[in-house]
Order: structure tokens, then C-alpha cells, then sequence
């Protein structure tokens, strides 16, 4: 924002990246600048249809912001998790209740595995910025966080989306109209999360897994890249690959709802955080994200209009007559993370959940 004086927070250091020899994940780059040129964004459409279909994450750069708007993120998500512990309870999320991650995630809220329950907090904030109070710390930054979520919404997401529609030969605007912004219509958010380092004790009986394999709800998720390496994907193979840390970029990932509108053309990739390597043990990892949603109102079955579809297949998670909407799955899923008690598959760890008629998978 040049010319206008911003509030002033400590500056976020971050750490430097990993020296380990990790098994990286090898993920597509999308230059969003091509989308500009009818060449460019022709060749976009190949490059994100393909990631999408096929690993189900990929890398954009050159999304619109620069280093040190990326930098001034960092230092504001860090602000969340500086108000005192009284204030925190002001502002806590009614996640079981209302099916909403709006306010705080407190740490130790998810059960993660043998007993041992999570050291990660988070504060979400709806598109709709003034649509919930907020802690006091983080008032005078409202308007840097309202534009980090327009520049999300308008300049990342919805390139994407048409990128997705125009892979599937449908018409551009099939899935970015479905997709509303600061409205009740949809409940997509930003994120500011904090993962903390654990005993060793705990290490040691969740298997240094710090949250399960699982897949997203809803239809995309950005995730701005930052450094302490802990990501890791489930890749064909039914390997766990790592994700590299690349400077101002952000990592993409489909999830469930995507998957379901597109008959599974796009996948939603399992992936998982894991303790991170010996060169980062001890550090607290932060994080910056939107989760993209369709519309509440938006009915969860494939476009079987697209002529990809009627060319490769459509498979269901459950039939179209009881497909769920957008609305009650994200409130089913969201009140029943990390607080169901789950089933044993017959795939070896492997563990099963219902919600809304759908069968989630969670992978330890």
C-alpha cells in the first residue's frame, strides 16, 4: 500500500529451509503471469488440468504479490497467537456447535492418535472480515487482512477455477460463480496457524505424525509456502513425499468438494503433517492460508455435462439422489474433525468416519 502508513508489529524471522536430504515431492509450477495471454493461459489450462488429475498439488508463482507482502503476512499471522490466554476464550470457535472454524482453534482440541491430542492453534477469519468480532490486537490490521483475502479470492482462486472449468471443456465460469465473497452465501476463510513443537513422548507414540493424513473439504486450498518443512503427500505409488519450501510461492491442493464436482477427475490428495527434519525440530512452524468453499447452496454431484467426463468416466463417492450440499457437509465435517471416535478400515492404517452420507478416510 504505498503512501499509507501501516500499523507497525514485530517482524516474523523466519527460519532458514531445511539442509536435510528429504524425498521431495515433484510438483508442477504454475506461472500465473501467462494467464494473461490467450497462449499463456491456453498452455495453463494443459499444466493445471494435468497437475490436478493427476497428483492432485501444485506450486503457482507469480500470483501478484511481492516478497515483502508476503513478509507483512507472516508478521500479522503471528499476531493471533500473541493475545493473552483470557482474551483467546473471548474468541474461540464453535466448531461442534455451529460447523465453523470462524475465531480459535485452541491447541489440544483434536485427538490425534494413542491418546494424544494436538499442539496446533489456529484463528480464522470469514471473507466477511466484520462479520465477527475480532481480538483486539488484530483490529488495525482488518484492512491488510481483508486485502490478503481479496487478492486470494480474485487474483488466485478464481484464475484457477477458470483454469479447472476450462480443463473439464466447460463453460469458464462453471465453478468460479459458485464461489461467493464475504457473503453468508459461503463460509471460505482465511487461516493463521501455529503448529508447536511436541514431547518427545508424544513423538514417539503418534509415529512423529502430528496431524492424519487426510483430504480437504472444500474446493481449494492456498497455502503460502514457509520454510519449516513438515507437509507431505501420499503420492500414486502410496509413498509419503515432502513439499518443498520455494520462496513467495504458494502451494495448491484440491479437496473433497472439487473432487465430488468433478466425478474425481481432480483429485484430492491425501496428505499429512509430519514432525519436521532433525534441522528443524523445535521451531514453531506458522502458516498462512485460504480455504476456498463452494457455495452452502451448491449441491455436490459431478457435471456430467462435461465432455471430459463423458469421455473418461464419472466415479461417485455416493449417489447423485444423496449427494450432500456444500453447506451441511463443510458443518458435518468441521464438528466432526479430531473429535469422532474413528473405525478401522480393512486397509492397514487405515480409519473410517461418516459424515453426511459420505465415507471419510483418515491415513496414519
Amino acid at each position: 500500500m504505498p503512501g499509507t502508513h501501516l500499523p507497525e508489529t514485530p517482524r516474523h524471522i523466519p527460519p532458514p529451509p531445511t539442509k536435510e536430504n528429504l524425498d521431495f515431492a515433484d510438483l508442477a509450477i504454475i506461472d500465473l503471469e501467462k494467464f494473461g495471454t490467450p497462449q499463456g493461459k491456453a498452455q495453463l489450462v494443459q499444466d493445471v488440468r494435468n497437475a490436478m488429475s493427476t497428483i492432485g498439488f501444485f506450486y503457482v508463482i507469480n500470483h501478484g504479490y511481492t516478497q515483502e507482502q508476503t513478509r507483512r503476512i507472516f508478521d500479522i499471522a503471528e499476531i493471533p497467537f500473541s493475545v493473552s490466554e483470557e482474551e483467546k476464550q473471548k474468541y474461540v470457535g464453535k466448531m461442534k456447535e455451529n460447523g465453523s472454524y470462524q475465531g480459535y482453534k485452541p491447541r489440544q482440541y483434536w485427538h490425534i492418535d494413542a491418546g494424544i491430542r494436538d499442539q496446533i492453534e489456529h484463528y480464522n477469519i470469514h471473507t466477511d472480515i466484520h462479520a465477527k468480532e475480532h481480538p483486539e490486537a488484530l483490529r488495525p490490521f482488518l484492512p491488510e487482512i481483508d486485502a490478503f483475502a481479496r487478492h486470494n479470492h480474485f487474483n488466485v482462486l478464481l484464475p484457477l477455477l477458470r483454469l479447472l472449468a476450462l480443463g473439464l471443456e466447460l463453460p469458464e465460469e462453471t465453478f468460479a460463480e459458485k464461489h461467493s465473497f464475504a457473503s453468508d452465501l459461503t463460509d471460505s476463510w482465511i487461516r493463521m496457524m501455529k503448529y508447536w513443537p511436541r514431547s518427545s513422548d508424544d513423538e514417539m507414540k503418534t509415529k512423529n505424525v502430528w496431524l492424519k493424513g487426510h483430504t480437504d473439504f472444500g474446493s481449494l486450498t492456498l497455502l503460502w509456502s514457509q520454510p519449516v518443512s513438515a507437509l507431505q503427500i501420499l503420492d500414486p505409488q502410496g509413498n509419503w513425499k515432502w513439499v518443498k519450501h520455494i520462496d513467495n510461492a504458494l502451494v495448491v491442493n484440491a479437496g473433497e468438494a472439487l473432487e465430488f464436482m468433478s466425478g474425481r477427475f481432480y483429485k484430492g490428495t491425501i496428505h499429512r503433517v509430519h514432525q519436521p527434519p532433525v534441522d528443524q525440530r523445535g521451531l514453531t512452524r506458522l502458516g498462512a492460508f485460504y480455504f476456498a468453499l463452494f457455495n452452502d447452496d451448491v449441491k455436490l454431484v459431478p457435471l456430467q455435462e462435461s465432455p471430459v467426463l463423458q469421455r473418461v468416466g464419472i466415479i461417485r463417492r455416493t449417489p447423485d439422489d444423496r449427494a450432500p450440499f456444500m453447506g451441511p457437509y463443510r458443518k458435518g465435517r468441521i464438528a466432526a474433525y479430531g473429535q469422532s471416535v474413528l473405525k478401522p478400515a480393512k486397509e492397514k492404517g487405515v480409519e473410517e468416519e461418516e459424515v453426511a452420507g459420505v465415507v471419510i478416510r483418515h491415513y496414519n
